[in-house]
């Protein structure tokens, strides 16, 4: 299968005229085909003719005027914005909304050669950490069908792990990239808050969301992020800080690295299949050469309360356009989740209630960032489980949101900080289920992570690992 591939190896296999962008098109459609039916990856989908009449454009090009992710099919959440693609955020308000103008991300993509496929299944707003929350199918873990393949950009990760598409744009507010790489065993980059253009992406926490690639493995994680980072005046929270050439830096040699463990990654809370893994993962970094420090960041068991009220908030606030006039259908096509998240940001937001609940958050949030800086004094990454519990059953979750929201306890610290972090597989339960882990580093690190992640895995093979019901195609 073609698709199995890395980037890398595509590139070079298109440099040398034996491969073609139609036959990657095709080969992405004939998946979809065989699998989204069951699985529900995708909200909306572009015209194979059209997507295939690109191709056939793109295969025309010279060697040497090809992009660097010449003719790679892809796949984006349903919260980016495009000219050619209906964007729906998951929820019905939006139904057939076509956008008069293209996020910078998938322009960026899409000048570099990537050809768009479609949009991916998401919670509604990106409220949520299952993809049950949405007014479309709802998404199924390809590892087992009964489960979920975690959120909010889950259906991005049901499209990698089954080989649909080669990669997938997703966002991370709270862990919605690496909730749902770590739950299909694939890769999720969460970046520095600022280190992608968020121009064109429908808002879910504007001091939080991210924009970050989801793939097969840091190697093409790398070589993604290196053509969507950067400054983007469209954007105002954008980084003027130069991006680098993350694809060339991934095999530069990483030494005495310092690997800073916090304990309550491997507190009794953490399922013990988890814990076992994780510290497998652990011997395994050690083997290359990185040293282990155990750290401590105090104010981390109140990420989750301060997390919440500050997303919630916002999302109350970012929400107020969508009103039925200007923007969507009537809000009663709100889900109930989305109300939850409304009605509380409004009371956290409210007259009497703002510096007991709102400000008091964000003051939180500085001491968070504050022992992170700390933190970096003693460490250079930190490593941990990504998910403190395996993925759960479908419909759990709608019987206890309080599960969901406990599922990010470990994710949403990144957010509050504005690190990067990257999500890995790290093995298998007993029972198939994929485990992940995540990396974390200091602002604008991303090289780090990405370099410490492809060490990794050139060591282990679990990111190789698909999915049973993905057809074997041989080439």
């Amino acid at each position: 299968m073609l698709l199995n591939k890395s980037i890398r190896e595509l590139r070079r296999l298109f440099d040398l005229n034996e491969i073609t962008s139609v036959e990657l098109v095709k080969e992405a459609y004939e998946q979809i085909e065989r699998h989204n039916g069951l699985l529900g990856a995708f909200i909306a989908l572009r015209e194979k003719a059209e997507a295939l009449c690109e191709a056939e454009e793109l295969d025309k090009k010279p060697v040497a005027s090809r992009g660097p992710l010449h003719g790679i099919p892809f796949s984006m959440k349903d919260v980016f914005v495009t000219k050619d693609v209906h964007t729906t955020a998951g929820s019905k308000m939006l139904h057939g909304f076509s956008s008069p103008f293209e996020s910078t991300v998938a322009k960026r993509l899409r000048d570099a050669g990537a050809i768009l496929i479609g949009k991916n299944s998401m919670d509604a707003w990106g409220h949520g950490g299952s993809t049950e929350n949405t007014d479309y199918a709802i998404a199924k873990n390809p590892w087992d069908i009964n489960r979920i393949p975690g959120g909010s950009s889950g259906g991005g990760a049901i499209a990698v792990a089954t080989r649909m598409v080669a990669f997938a744009i997703g966002e991370d507010t709270g862990g919605s990239i690496r909730n749902p790489a770590s739950m299909c065993n694939i890769s999720g980059m969460k970046v520095t808050y600022g280190r992608v253009s968020r121009y064109g992406t429908i808002a879910y926490a504007s001091s939080l969301d991210t924009v970050g690639p989801m793939t097969k493995c840091a190697e093409d994680a790398a070589e993604v992020l290196e053509v969507i980072a950067g400054h983007d005046h469209k954007d105002a929270t954008s980084s003027k800080r130069v991006a680098l050439r993350y694809g060339k830096l991934i095999d530069k040699p990483l030494s005495f690295l310092r690997i800073g463990i916090p304990s309550v990654f491997l507190a009794e809370e953490v399922e013990a299949p988890i814990r076992d893994i994780f510290k497998e993962a652990v011997k395994t970094f050690e083997s290359l050469g990185a040293s282990v420090v155990r750290v401590e960041i105090p104010s981390l068991s109140y990420a989750i309360p301060m997390y919440y009220l500050i997303a919630m908030s916002e999302t109350c606030s970012n929400l107020a356009r969508f009103d039925g006039i200007r923007f969507g259908a009537n809000r009663s096509n709100f889900s109930p989740e989305t109300v939850r998240r409304i009605l509380v940001g409004t009371h956290a937001l409210k007259a009497g209630y703002h510096d007991e609940l709102y400000k008091r958050s964000v003051r939180g949030r500085t001491m968070l960032i504050k022992e992170f800086d700390v933190l970096w004094k003693h460490c250079d990454v930190v490593l941990g489980p990504t998910l403190p519990s395996l993925p759960h059953k479908h419909g759990e979750i709608a019987k206890d949101p309080m599960i969901m929201f406990l599922a990010d306890s470990f994710t949403v610290p990144v957010n509050l900080t504005g690190c990067p972090a990257l999500a890995l597989p790290a093995g298998f339960t007993g029972t198939g289920l994929p485990v992940g882990i995540q990396l974390i580093g200091k602002k604008f690190d991303e090289e780090t992570l990405l370099g410490l992640g492809h060490a990794y895995q050139k060591k282990t093979d679990w990111h190789t690992k698909i999915p049973s019901l993905v057809a074997h195609k041989k080439r």
